[in-house]
């Protein structure tokens, strides 16, 4: 499929396919496509995506996975149905595992270049409102199952029991985003960058270093900073925190986190977003499979919460940086502070 609509609609003429990741992909001459279903992106956001993708290529990024453009100048193709979007890439190189703060600190140093407005992708100051909105349509479903709940349901039980206490750590983040916006001046380093829905330890690529625009968002460096810092501790919470310290080191070798920053990377953390992205997965799946790996993840999350309080409670430490609690004053919820 991928050759032929390459042909018809980009007048590529590419070799036999192969997978690349999750994806389809082929090869012509010296460069990588590789296609991307976009059928859930509206056009606009398409075009917003592949105005960042240039200007980061511009900028120097090597590993940018850009938008190819079809026969008519558009950045995405309709074929059989469907909207699809053919990225390329001519320089595609093995992924190594060291230095990845430094290389996420100029990825960002780049991104806050972008001289364009950005509007369709961006989540610049819109954290509190969409927590809120999260957080009340979970508490929806919860009020509604209390009064329907059998007892036979494991996975309904567990969310039934736990959501008061997700509830309230959800509440003390959202607090917390309010009094940094109200306490602190976001410096020039605070502002928009090109960031990633999830920036996980495989987002740009397992094998080779394909950094995706699917996977982008416009908001705060923190975004990154804090989800990768999420994933890293939730995969060993007995050995995360070299590997933590590190992280952080590189990336402020390049770029010093301000107190504005500080303070948002650490309400992300204490937001729960991996507790509400469980359930919420439980509850959008039919898979039987799919749920049974989601209800052993919400009681590995439910064993590991006192684990959790301490990460909590002890992060700045943790992350070999006790100087922004007591240099710039940085607050922590008085609950945590005891763990």
């Amino acid at each position: 499929m991928l050759r032929r609509l390459l042909k018809e609609k980009y007048g590529i003429q590419a070799d036999e396919e192969f997978r690349i990741e999750q994806y389809n992909a082929c090869k012509s001459q010296n460069e990588v496509y590789i296609l991307v279903p976009a059928s859930h992106m509206g056009e606009e956001e398409l075009v917003e995506l592949d105005q960042i993708a240039e200007h980061l290529k511009l900028s120097g990024d090597r590993n940018i996975a850009g938008f190819k453009k079809t026969t008519e100048g558009t950045p995405y193709s309709e074929w059989e149905d469907a909207r699809y979007a053919v990225l390329g890439n001519d320089s595609l190189q093995p992924r190594k595992n060291g230095l990845f703060g430094r290389k996420l600190a100029k990825f960002h140093f780049r991104g806050r270049g972008v001289s364009f407005s950005v509007e369709k992708t961006s989540r610049i100051g819109q954290w509190k409102q969409l927590w809120e909105t999260r957080l009340d349509q979970m508490e929806r479903v919860w009020n509604d199952m209390l009064f329907q709940f059998d007892g036979e349901n494991d996975f309904d039980r567990l969310f039934l029991e736990s959501f008061p206490y997700y509830m309230g750590l959800a509440e003390n983040a959202i607090q917390y985003i309010v009094d940094t916006e109200f306490d602190e001046e976001p410096l020039m380093n605070d502002s928009g960058t090109v960031c990633h829905e999830r920036f996980l330890m495989n987002s740009w690529g397992e094998q080779y270093y394909i950094k995706n625009p699917f996977d982008w968002v416009f908001d705060h460096a923190t975004r990154d900073l804090a989800e990768w810092t999420r994933e890293k501790y939730f995969s060993n919470i007995k050995t995360y925190e070299p590997d933590l310290r590190q992280f952080i080191k590189e990336y402020e070798s390049i770029t010093p986190l301000s107190p504005f920053s500080w303070r948002l990377y650490y309400a992300r953390i204490l937001f729960p977003l991996h507790y509400f992205e469980c359930v919420e997965n439980y509850y959008g799946t039919s898979s039987e499979q799919h749920r049974n790996f989601l209800k052993e993840k919400l009681e590995k999350y439910l064993q590991q919460s006192g684990d959790y309080e301490k990460f909590l409670g002890q992060f700045f430490d943790l992350a070999d940086r006790p100087l922004p609690i007591q240099q710039w004053s940085i607050p922590m919820p008085e609950w945590l502070t005891s763990k």
